[in-house]
């Protein structure tokens, strides 16, 4: 019995070494293998967002918060959003949930504002930070020395790093796995990206969402874009889990 319990104990002490404390408490916490209706609502409100559909994202917006969506979680969706579709549809994004929040409040419906997101307390820099929450992501050590589209352009790994992983990834308000869905749900909708769009799928699996959540991720998103992204987004999808399966 006692060499059980020590088998045990080591398998616990192992699993929490691979598997760093902040990712784990970045994870889904669900154990639906089905999206939720704020889910639901995450893909749309990116999406038309990301194409600049203020009349379809309206609808989304109210959608959203009527399935529990918080103010604040909505607000770092649009704001999410710039980093993959730019700031004007970002900005168009949160002038229309501005106006949303407004008729709501004259219909006497009082939303809940939600947490704000925490101080970051760390000493490294934030190139560092946003390099370890990349490797995180990726479950990828990141090489010191850049390749490809880094070694042409440094400044762009500088960006990358401190600025999508660093400054917005790191804020609380959305954990890892939101932030993916906001990711592919806006990545889906501009189209043409899909080198991106497989990479984020990727990292989707890596922070939780399972195989059957993200073909249920195609069937919502495909509802808001065009035939030639739907199929190119359930064909890289496919891809992405033929992979995985090896």
């Amino acid at each position: 019995m006692k060499q059980l319990k020590y088998f045990i104990l080591i398998i616990q002490i192992i699993s929490v070494s691979l598997f760093p404390t902040d990712m784990k408490a970045q994870q889904l916490t669900t154990q639906s293998n089905n999206l939720s209706g704020k889910d639901k609502s995450t893909i749309a409100i990116s999406s038309f967002t990301a194409q600049g559909k203020l009349e379809e994202l309206r609808a989304s917006l109210n959608n959203g918060l009527d399935a529990g969506l918080t103010i604040n979680e909505i607000k770092e969706i649009l704001v999410h959003t710039y980093a993959y579709c730019g700031f004007p549809r970002s900005i168009r994004g949160l002038q229309t949930f501005m106006e949303v929040l407004d008729e709501r409040k004259s219909k006497g419906i009082n939303d809940t504002i939600g947490k704000e997101a925490s101080t970051i307390e760390n000493d490294k820099s934030k190139y560092e930070r946003g390099k370890e929450i990349l490797g995180q992501l990726t479950q990828t050590p990141q090489s010191d020395k850049l390749s490809g589209y880094s070694a042409f352009a440094p400044i762009m790994d500088t960006f990358l790093k401190e600025h999508l992983f660093a400054d917005i990834f790191e804020r609380d308000v959305l954990t890892y796995a939101q932030r993916e869905l906001v990711t592919i749900s806006v990545i889906s909708a501009i189209g043409d990206a899909e080198p991106m769009l497989q990479s984020h799928l990727g990292i989707s699996l890596n922070v939780g969402w399972t195989p059957q959540q993200l073909n249920e991720f195609v069937t919502v998103v495909s509802s808001t874009i065009n035939k030639e992204k739907s199929n190119a987004a359930k064909m890289i999808l496919n891809q992405v889990l033929k992979n995985r399966s090896k």
